[in-house]
This record gives structure tokens, sequence and C-alpha cells, in this order.
């Protein structure tokens, strides 16, 4: 990577990163999302055991739609804001994607070190193997990161932007959503932990952010 790209990539991420800390939408969406799904969650089950095949499936579907609450932002704050062709005129392609990507990879990373942790502690749940819940949660974020930048440049500007992008989301991600859910049962304690999959997602990931690499240079410069 050069060092002019690079440079402009820690630049995008700074300026979503201070605009993050200083406006916090995105961040008390997808937080507050994830806590009241959780909370609402917690005091229905009243202490009862999941199996872990429900527990895993649950921890993703909350960390979907806690992502699907603040990932669509990344344009639509720039598009709302009037900024939007100033950054397509000063900014090239490639150093707007990765930069985005990147904020939006660290968020979810945050929101998944905040999550889990409370998921574990009010469901009772055991983790068996911790080093493979870690790469998959990983693996997973990433994904979503790949696919939530390049969707929610793609939907900028739609009607239903919000709606679309969850639609959008979902087909995309679900290579990687589905082998997560196989593998955060497995860490639970389910009997099958079928680490191979950790190799298909991160493959996945890797077509995700070639994809989106190659494809938001159409994306960016014919808006």
């Amino acid at each position: 990577m050069h060092a002019s790209l690079w440079q402009g990539i820690k630049l995008v991420f700074g300026k979503e990163f201070t605009l993050g800390l200083r406006f916090k939408a995105a961040w008390s969406t997808m937080f507050m999302f994830a806590l009241t799904t959780l909370a609402c969650v917690s005091l229905a089950l009243q202490g009862a055991p999941l199996e872990p095949e429900l527990a895993a499936a649950l921890l993703w579907i909350i960390l979907f739609f806690a992502a699907m609450a603040g990932a669509d932002r990344g344009f639509a704050d720039e598009d709302t804001a009037g900024t939007l062709l100033t950054l397509q005129i000063y900014g090239s392609a490639q150093t707007v994607l990765w930069g985005k990507m990147l904020y939006t990879c660290f968020l979810l990373v945050c929101l998944t070190f905040f999550i889990v942790p409370l998921f574990l502690l009010l469901l009772g749940a055991e983790v068996a193997a911790g080093g493979v819940l870690a790469g998959t949660l990983l693996l997973g974020d990433v994904g979503i990161a790949a696919a939530g930048t390049l969707i929610a440049a793609l939907t900028t500007g739609a009607q239903v932007k919000s709606g679309l992008f969850s639609v959008l989301m979902l087909p995309v991600i679900l290579p990687v959503f589905l082998p997560a859910i196989f593998l955060t049962a497995g860490t639970l304690g389910s009997g099958q932990l079928p680490v191979h999959y950790l190799l298909g997602m991160a493959l996945y990931d890797g077509v995700l952010l070639a994809a989106a690499s190659v494809l938001f240079d159409y994306l960016w410069y014919e808006d």
C-alpha cells in the first residue's frame, strides 16, 4: 500500500472517529439497540438456560441488527450534511472506502467487546474455545464492515435507505453469518466445532474486500 494512500485512509478514519465522538449518533444507536435487545431477552428467559445453537443464533442476530442500526450512516451523514460532493472531489475512491470501512470495523469491534461479555454473563453461557470465538467474532465484524460500507454507498440518496440497506445486506453477509453461528455454537458447547469454517469465513471476507475495492471505484465516480 502506497504511503499517500495510507495517509489518506488515516485522514478519513480520523475524520470519522472525530465526528463519531462529537455527535455519537451511530455509537448510541448501535449500543442502545444491542443493550435493549439483550435486556429484553434476559428478562424474558428469567434465567432459563438456552441450547448452544439457539444462544449462538441469538447472539449473532443481536450483533447483526445492532450493526444495521448504525453501519448505514457512513455515507448518509455525508449526504445529509452536504459534504458528499466535497469528499468526492478531494478524496480518492480507495482512501474513502478503506477509511470508512476501517472505522466501521472499529465500531463493530467495540460493539462486540461490549455486548458479548454481557451476553455470556446474563445468559449464563460458558465458552469452551475462547480463541475460536474471538476469531469468529473478528471475521464476522470484518465481513459486516466490508459489505456494509459498500451497500451504504450504494443506497445513499435512496428514499427508504434503512429498509433497503437491511434487505441488501442479508444475502451478501449470509455466507459469513451462517458459519459464524455454527462456530459460536461449538464454542458454547454444542459438541461440534467446525474450525475449518474459519478458513471459509476468511476467504469470503477476502472476496468481499476485493469486490468492494473494485466496485467502489465505479460507484464513487459514477455518483
